[in-house]
């Protein structure tokens, strides 16, 4: 009995641990801005940096955004840690252009995040955060 027990508590370890490694989907824009915004909230950036569209000036941001973040108090970090994602609006550009205004519940300013839709995929291009004319 006991064998049978810790036979089913290991499948059930096994199915969590698949799920929780699973491959974060792209296949949204508002699904993927999420998760680059809830990434980057938690501090998370390995797993923010998933969603970035990888070009040099998305990645000179954010470094920028991680070397900035890392200056903050722990009081701040754990503010955005606990925040809730508001997603105040969703402006479809084109068939691979979106534009996401969100901001969060620690605080509360409207940011904006552009997604673009490469290889089926939806990433973020972070630099339209910092220069909205693009």
């Amino acid at each position: 009995m006991n064998k049978l027990i810790i036979g089913i508590l290991a499948i059930i370890f096994t199915i969590l641990a698949c799920k929780h490694s699973a491959e974060v989907s792209k296949r949204d824009p508002l699904e993927s801005g999420r998760g680059f915004i809830e990434s980057s909230l938690k501090g998370d950036y390995d797993e923010a940096q998933k969603y970035l569209l990888q070009d040099s000036i998305n990645m000179q941001y954010f470094e920028g955004l991680k070397d900035f973040n890392s200056k903050r108090s722990d009081v701040e970090k754990e503010g955005y840690k606990n925040a809730n994602i508001l997603i105040d609006s969703t402006q479809q550009l084109s068939d691979s252009v979106t534009i996401i205004t969100y901001s969060n519940t620690y605080k509360n300013k409207p940011s904006r995040l552009k997604m673009v839709k490469k290889n089926n995929e939806w990433l973020v291009d972070f630099k339209y955060t910092f220069n909205s004319n693009m």
